[in-house]
């Protein structure tokens, strides 16, 4: 494919011709030439565009910009020369030279261009007068163009001091002028610009790169990467690059095969990776119209579609599409990785030539310089078993695998067949570094970055680099998984003594600490067949186990955790911890006290691993509850139900006693008499002490609240007081939505007189603790004017809902989802619902609830960034469950249309 690009057809001799007879002056032939200029550019381009969409390869694409923008320059160049009359001998005294991506021949659609105006010392004021005249055209026409206008002395001098010189000088390329000049700065860069400084240059580019990655990113993983910038982007491979013609003496990357840097095979993953890159940038700037290297969730949904990524078998084509990304992401960061360390081996090698001492620490290993070395390596063909204990040694010494090693173990992953995986020798090593003391989590790191751990266990390939196209998990699954092991090795090390003294507890009582990090590594490797995951993922153990030599006990205990791995978080945010039938069940599905410990460390690390801001004090507190409450009930021996109504009377018993001297002792009698079952079994006494007295002090007030801040806990109890009325927690749920309070769970609790206390637990947005007494004040007063019927509760939601100028960021999009269980409960109709998060969707919800005649007992609330799962135990007028069909289908409607109906704005009620 190749496009010839005729200028001549946009610049006519006509146009020269005007010059040449003195009927017109430069200036009156500029607009002309401008005009010439963007039709050239609007043409082409727009035939370039056309083949990039009919799929021409990224480097096609870079290269066919770049030699479009170097025909226009030369046109401008020799029109200008000829418009000025200047002789032979002036034009050669100016070279332009293209350099850094352009010097390279790497245009994108809206890339920078660079020039430099080279001269040879002489008519200074002549060269800078071509340039402003080529550079105001190039301006005019709307492109991005940074110039110099040096000496090749210049570039000597200003190289010296200035890396960011040095390395454009590093990307050079003649576009016209004179080739002699040119020829003399390519031999000057050669001999002294690479020369000079050469180490110091290679550890600033280090050093840039570190800085770079802390701005735009420092793992290949994340949520919106930037393409050029970030780690595993367009920079790191130029970087590489830069280095090793520093370090090698290169102009052209051909020479480095040539001197044995590296291979051929090397050197067409580096053209195939940047082949890859461009082709995504190139679209980025089509699609946006602009410089834009940040895949954002937008851009990434177009890219994946324009690609050919289509959904299929419940996995998202986006999500494959960002799998094959990160997978070319990280093939990027282990060649900047490779490079690097070539150049700076070389430099060492320098520094220590003539130490040999080494070690010889079995299996044909050594240590030489605090580095594991393998110096026949005939010994892995010999073995196969020694990759994995390469990786057990070098954990049990204390020392980094050598570059040597490292390459070692990726040329012989061809090894590793079933054969291996069924090795005892290969199983035992295997677990000898899941249980050792120190290093368990960087060995296991390495090993997946060298590839050996997704060969031993392909099973774990399904989740290499696999993506999920939300705002919640911001690592793919693999890194997740490997962060969720991490996670529990700081609980044995007691990095949260003081913090998590009860989980810390757990793990270190755990006996068979392998199968626990086994059951963190492998927990999500079903999210690589679909939906389901859980399910999916343990019908997978079994055979994993056996492969392993797992005992029968161990590999069902695997198959347990992997299939509940989300059940215990389930459970303790979304269901009633103080309904004892469902504790009941869920210690019955645990069996074991053993399998409950290690589920709650499994879900403990599995959220932590998900994000820093996932694990909350409120999600501690609840799975904490449930864990102790289900562990009871394991000791107890028995899953019979305790006696409520004796529970009942001596709780009845110890608030009489604890309200004697403040109230009669009649009245307070009446008041607990009216409390439900429920009230009374869900708190202790001095909770419902301090209820009664609320409830007591109704009358004079319409409404008593009282606001308690638990700041280890990271919320405040919100208790509101006061008579019902049809729809009051909706009002409840409206006026929290204003303030901007969010609300994480809520008990409603209705007496038989008439009085209602329900129990909120609440805090900010951004999950702290809401301690500014003015902001409660308000949201109590509205509250009193709400219920007292002085102003609309869906008035102030409508305020807090104002439509804003500023545009929202995309976020993904997932279907709402509603189930209805009638079997959990004995008492109540259970609604989960499962959506995306919007201001005063809370308050949508529970108003269509009530106008549904439907009562809230319980409820709570879990929001994940931008996603919410909320969950309400209902029932009818009649204080009966939902049980029919007509109804239920109804319920569902009406919560569909509210949800989704509704427009959506960038701020969250959450």
């Amino acid at each position: 494919m190749h496009i010839d690009f005729d200028v001549n057809r946009y610049f006519p001799d006509e146009v020269h011709e005007m010059g040449d007879s003195g009927r017109a002056t430069f200036e009156e032939k500029r607009p002309l030439y401008l005009a010439a200029g963007r039709h050239f550019l609007n043409h082409y381009g727009a035939m370039i565009r056309d083949c990039h969409d009919s799929g021409a390869g990224g480097d096609w694409v870079v290269h066919s910009i770049s030699e479009m923008m170097d025909i226009l320059i030369r046109k401008l160049f020799h029109s200008i020369a000829l418009d000025m009359k200047l002789k032979s001998r002036a034009k050669e005294q100016i070279t332009i030279v293209a350099t850094g991506g352009y010097g390279r021949g790497e245009l994108n659609p809206h890339s920078d261009i660079d020039l430099m105006f080279l001269y040879g010392g002489k008519e200074g004021r002549l060269v800078e007068e071509i340039a402003q005249k080529i550079l105001y055209f190039l301006w005019d026409m709307r492109l991005d163009v940074g110039y110099s206008v040096r000496t090749v002395s210049d570039c000597i001098e200003i190289s010296a001091s200035d890396t960011t010189v040095k390395t454009a000088l590093l990307d050079n390329r003649h576009i016209c002028g004179n080739r002699l000049l040119f020829k003399e700065l390519v031999k000057i860069v050669l001999t002294r610009i690479m020369t000079n400084g050469s180490d110091a240059f290679i550890r600033q580019k280090v050093s840039d790169l570190n800085t770079r990655r802390e701005k735009y990113g420092s793992s290949v993983y994340l949520l919106e990467p930037n393409i050029k910038e970030g780690e595993g982007g367009l920079r790191d491979l130029q970087t590489a690059l830069w280095i090793a013609k520093v370090r090698f003496k290169v102009s052209d990357p051909r020479e480095l095969v040539v001197k044995g840097v590296v291979s051929e095979e090397d050197l067409n993953l580096y053209n195939g990776l940047l082949t890859y890159l461009w082709r995504i940038r190139n679209h980025l700037h089509y699609l946006t119209g602009r410089k834009n290297d940040q895949l954002t969730f937008a851009d990434q949904s177009a890219i994946a579609a324009f690609l050919g990524y289509r959904d299929n078998a419940g996995i998202l084509g986006v999500e494959e599409f960002l799998r094959d990304y990160y997978l070319n992401a990280t093939k990027v960061e282990q060649f900047w990785s490779f490079m690097v360390s070539r150049c700076l081996q070389l430099e060492e090698g320098r520094q220590r030539l003539g130490f040999l001492i080494r070690r010889h620490i079995g299996e044909g290993f050594y240590v030489i310089r605090g580095e594991l070395v393998v110096p026949d390596e005939s010994v892995i063909v010999q073995d196969p078993s020694r990759i994995m204990k390469l990786f057990e040694y070098g954990q049990k010494h204390g020392v980094e695998l050598s570059l040597q090693a490292r390459d070692l173990v990726r040329k012989s992953l061809n090894l590793v067949n079933d054969r291996f995986r069924r090795n005892k020798e290969v199983n035992s090593s295997f677990f000898a570094i899941l249980r050792s003391q120190k290093g368990v989590a960087e060995t296991l790191r390495l090993m997946h970055y060298l590839g050996l751990l997704i060969r031993f266990i392909p099973e774990f390939e399904r989740v290499y680099c696999k993506a999920q196209h939300d705002l919640y998990h911001i690592y793919t699954v693999d890194v997740h998984s490997l962060f969720a092991v991490e996670e529990i090795i700081k609980l044995w090390n007691g990095v949260h003594r003081e913090t998590r003294p009860l989980l810390t507890r757990l793990a270190s009582e755990v006996g068979k600490r392998g199968l626990l990090l086994l059951a963190a590594l492998l927990h999500d490797v079903g999210k690589g067949e679909g939906g389901n995951h859980a399910e999916k993922g343990a019908e997978m153990m079994p055979t994993i186990g056996r492969r392993l030599g797992l005992s029968k006990e161990d590999s069902e205990r695997l198959q347990f955790l992997v299939r509940n791995h989300l059940y215990f978080a389930h459970i303790a945010q979304r269901r009633d911890l103080h309904d004892e039938k469902m504790i009941i069940q869920f210690a019955r599905h645990m069996g074991k006290s053993e399998n409950l410990n290690m589920l709650y460390l499994l879900t403990y690390a599995d959220l932590k691993a998900v994000g820093p801001d996932v694990w909350t004090e409120w999600k501690a507190m609840l799975m904490e509850e449930l864990y102790e409450k289900t562990f009871a009930v394991l000791e107890r021996g028995d899953f019979k139900y305790e006696m409520k109504s004796e529970k009942v009377k001596n709780i009845r018993k110890k608030v009489l006693e604890m309200l004697a001297s403040e109230y009669p002792v009649g009245v307070v009698r009446e008041e607990l008499k009216a409390l439900s079952t429920r009230h009374l079994l869900s708190n202790n006494p001095d909770e419902i002490a301090g209820h009664v007295r609320m409830l007591l002090s109704l009358g004079a007030s319409p409404i008593v609240t009282r606001v308690s801040h638990e700041m280890e806990g990271g919320y405040s109890k919100f208790t509101v007081c006061t008579f019902d009325v049809p729809g009051l927690f909706s009002m409840i749920t409206g006026v929290m939505a204003a303030n901007g309070m969010n609300i994480l769970g809520a008990q409603i609790n209705t007496s038989t007189n008439g009085k209602v206390l329900d129990v909120l637990q609440i805090n900010s947005p951004q999950g702290f603790v809401i301690t500014d007494d003015a902001r409660w004040c308000r949201a109590e007063d509205d509250l009193r004017a709400v219920i007292q019927g002085t102003i609309r509760v869906g008035t102030l939601v409508e305020k807090r809902h104002r439509p804003t100028l500023l545009t929202e960021k995309v976020k993904p999009r997932f279907p709402t989802v509603i189930d209805i269980d009638n079997e959990v409960s004995d008492d109540y109709t259970v609604i989960d619902i499962y959506t995306h998060d919007k201001v005063g969707l809370l308050y949508d919800i529970t108003s269509t609830l009530t106008d549904l005649g439907l009562y809230i007992g319980v409820s709570k609330i879990s929001t994940k960034i931008d996603q919410v799962a909320d969950v309400f135990y209902v029932k009818d007028i009649f204080g009966q469950k939902i049980t029919f069909e007509d109804k239920l289908a109804e319920i569902r409607k009406r919560l569909l249309a509210v949800i989704d109906g509704a427009t959506e704005t960038a701020a969250t009620e959450r």
